[in-house]
Formats: C-alpha cells, sequence, structure tokens
C-alpha cells in the first residue's frame, strides 16, 4: 500500500478523531434520514395483506420517495444559497418527521405512496446538504469527511431495517412513528447544535440550473451515470429481494439488518482498502462487476442463496457507496453543493427507475427472477462507463487525481 494512497484514504479511526461538533450532530440526523430508506423493507409483505395492496404498489413506497427526492436534489444548492445550509438542512429534517408522522395514520396505500414522496423531498434537502456539511466541516480531509458520510449511511441502513422488523412486527404503522421521533429529535439538535448560517453575500449564488451544468464535467458525469446504473442494482434488492423471500417482518429485517451491517462495515473498512490496491475507479469496476454475479446468483430464485447473497451484496455495496462518492467529488470542479447536488440527481435518478418498474418488470416478463437479471445488466453498464472514464483520465494530464481533494470551496 502506498503511502499516498494511505493518505488519500484514512482509516476510520482517523477520521473520527478530533472531529467537531457540528460533524457528529449531521451525521447523527444522517443515520436516521438513512433508516428510512430501509426502514419499509420488513413491512412489505404486511403492507400487502394490510392494504390490500400489489407488488407493484408496495414497491412504489420507494419509488415515489426516490423520484421526488432526485428532482428536490436540484433544488438544494439554490435552497442553500437563498436560505442557509442549516435552514435548508433543517427545513428537510421537518418535512421528514410531518410526513412519517402523517404514514403512520394513513389508511391506504395510495396515501402512504404521496406522504412518501413528501418524505423524499425532505431526504433531498437533507442528503445533499449533510454531505456539504460535513465535506466542509470536517477535520483530515475530503476522504475522511466521506468516510464518515458513509459510515453514517451504512448505520441508517443497518439500523433501518431493525427497528422496521421490531415496530412492525407490532403494527405496520409503528415503524413510520418511531422514525418520526428520531427524526424530531435530531432537527432538534440541528437547530440548538449548528453555527449559524452565514449572510447570503458571503455565499456563491447558485442558480437551479447549475447542478446539471456541473454535469458537463465528463468525469463527474461518466461518474454519475454509472453510479445511477449501480443504484438502479441495489434498490432491486432492497425493494423486490422481501417479495422473491417472502417472509415475514422478523425475518426480512433481521436479514437486512446483517446486509446494513456489512455496508456499514464494507463502507468504512474494506473501501479504503480496496481503493489502496486497486484506485478508485478499478475498484469500483471490480466491486460492479461482482455485484452483478450476486445478483445472477439471487436470480435462481432459491431461499438460502438470496438470502446469503443479500448479506453478502451489502459488503460489495458498501465499496461501491464510498468508492462512488469519493470518486464523483474528486471529479467535480465547482462548489461542493453544487457537485453533490449534481451527482445525486442521477445517482437517486437510478434508484428511483429501478424502484418504479421493479414490479412491472416481473410482470412484463413472466418471472420473480427477471429484475434480478435487469440489474445485473445494469452493473455491466455501470463497470462500462468507469471504464470509459478511467482510460479517458489516464489520457488526460488535466484530470484530477482520483481521491485528490480538488473540489472549490463553499
Amino acid at each position: 500500500m502506498s503511502q499516498s494512497a494511505t493518505a488519500a484514504h484514512p482509516r476510520l479511526t482517523d477520521a473520527l478523531r478530533g472531529q467537531p461538533k457540528t460533524v457528529w450532530v449531521t451525521a447523527f440526523a444522517a443515520v436516521i434520514a438513512f433508516m428510512g430508506i430501509g426502514l419499509v423493507d420488513p413491512i412489505l409483505n404486511v403492507l400487502t395483506e394490510s392494504l390490500g395492496a400489489r407488488p407493484s404498489e408496495a414497491t412504489m413506497l420507494f419509488g415515489s420517495y426516490l423520484g421526488v427526492q432526485v428532482v428536490a436534489m436540484l433544488l438544494t444548492g439554490m435552497m442553500s444559497y437563498r436560505f442557509g445550509t442549516k435552514r435548508t438542512l433543517i427545513a428537510g429534517l421537518v418535512l421528514i418527521v410531518v410526513a412519517a408522522g402523517l404514514c403512520a395514520l394513513a389508511g391506504d396505500i395510495q396515501t402512504l405512496i404521496w406522504l412518501r414522496a413528501v418524505w423524499g423531498m425532505g431526504n433531498a434537502f437533507f442528503i445533499a446538504t449533510a454531505l456539504t456539511v460535513i465535506v466542509g466541516a470536517a477535520s483530515g480531509g475530503q476522504q475522511g469527511a466521506i468516510l464518515l458520510y458513509e459510515a453514517a449511511l451504512g448505520a441508517g441502513l443497518a439500523v433501518g431495517p431493525l427497528l422496521g422488523a421490531v415496530l412492525g412486527n407490532v403494527s405496520w404503522r409503528g415503524p413510520f412513528a418511531g422514525t418520526a421521533v428520531l427524526m424530531a429529535v435530531g432537527a432538534v439538535l440541528c437547530a440548538v447544535m449548528l453555527r449559524k448560517d452565514e449572510g447570503r453575500s458571503a455565499r456563491q449564488p447558485i442558480r437551479l440550473i447549475d447542478p446539471l451544468l456541473t454535469l458537463r464535467n465528463r468525469n463527474l458525469l461518466l461518474t454519475s451515470i454509472g453510479s445511477a446504473f449501480y443504484t438502479a442494482a441495489f434498490f432491486t434488492i432492497i425493494a423486490w429481494a422481501p417479495f422473491v423471500l417472502g417472509e415475514g417482518a422478523i425475518a426480512i429485517g433481521f436479514i437486512f439488518f446483517g446486509w446494513g451491517v456489512c455496508v456499514a462495515f464494507s463502507g468504512v473498512v474494506l473501501a479504503p482498502k480496496v481503493a489502496a490496491w486497486l484506485g478508485e475507479r478499478g475498484g469500483a469496476i471490480a466491486a460492479v462487476v461482482l455485484y452483478a454475479v450476486l445478483l445472477l446468483a439471487m436470480a435462481t430464485g432459491i431461499k438460502s442463496v438470496v438470502v446469503v447473497c443479500v448479506v453478502l451484496s451489502g459488503l460489495v455495496s458498501g465499496v461501491l457507496n464510498t468508492l462512488f462518492t469519493g470518486s464523483a467529488m474528486s471529479a467535480g470542479t465547482g462548489l461542493r453543493a453544487v457537485n453533490s447536488a449534481g451527482y445525486n440527481f442521477l445517482r437517486w435518478l437510478g434508484g428511483a427507475a429501478s424502484a418504479i418498474l421493479v414490479g412491472h418488470i416481473a410482470t412484463w416478463l413472466g418471472s420473480m427472477s427477471a429484475p434480478f437479471f435487469v440489474a445485473a445488466g445494469c452493473c455491466i453498464v455501470a463497470a462500462g462507463l468507469l471504464l470509459f472514464r478511467q482510460a479517458e483520465a489516464a489520457a488526460d494530464p488535466r484530470t484530477v487525481p482520483a481521491g485528490a481533494a480538488a473540489i472549490g470551496a463553499d
């Protein structure tokens, strides 16, 4: 392992050391926000039974959430400029609190779908802004900050299914109510402990179109599109595996808890090692091909194989989440908020498309395994895009090296 690689990708213990309270408070809120992704997993089968919903309707709880989140991502930079980072972040948290609380009171699947859309808007305001806050405030450089962000992502993905399983075993309304309470705590902590926003004159103006314009950077564009195809595969596992397994809330919850623990562990422990061995791009290419192999194994439909592959996919996802985020943030040359919004717009667009289409793909192709085959194909496309970006970067000496903190200051 080279010395430069070690410096570019610090260990988690180094990233945790000496961080200001702003980072810790934002990371705590991020854990709760990311819980919302896997929270619904354990209760998908319960919802279809309790509310008489079809699987394609139940997966829309992901689709509406991510679809609105994708569009709202474009607003985050402009919101941060007009109202300040802290206000934008807290506004997102408040929207999540309101939406999650109302979800606990909903009486039909259509209402839940619409409320999850509001939840997605709140998540968009929070996620992109939180990444900006953590990268801007963390000590130890950009890669250490991204490691902290991905640690929060992994912890949220692990705790979400567990909370959904425990509370969902009592009532499908429980996970939504529990999230609303926890998110309210996060909102209060952020309101009290984050530093006050600077005046607008101290911030560079950000237009609505800027997140799309930043994608004119070809390295950032290729990385973002590659991430979109990978995220489509990621959400195929989250949204469809529970239906293939056909188990109750507790069983699904603990399977995805194991998956989430693997995401958290690999994102902060394995990803830096993979990046040091193969580089960010090379490591991401190897990992996304391995992801395709796991999806093809899931397509066998054998329950024991699906369970093992779901959990193992968490190890690969943790590596991919960290390497894609690091590579994208290093590729951009504009403001952090704009780079983050542009990257997350395409990243979550892939997830939204997957969540909306996954149930229909199974119906159209007449097979419960069909979504896994399609997702494996998405992974191969992602690998191809990364290969193209790697070759282009090597040929262009002006390209910022992977891991370099070459993004504009806020």
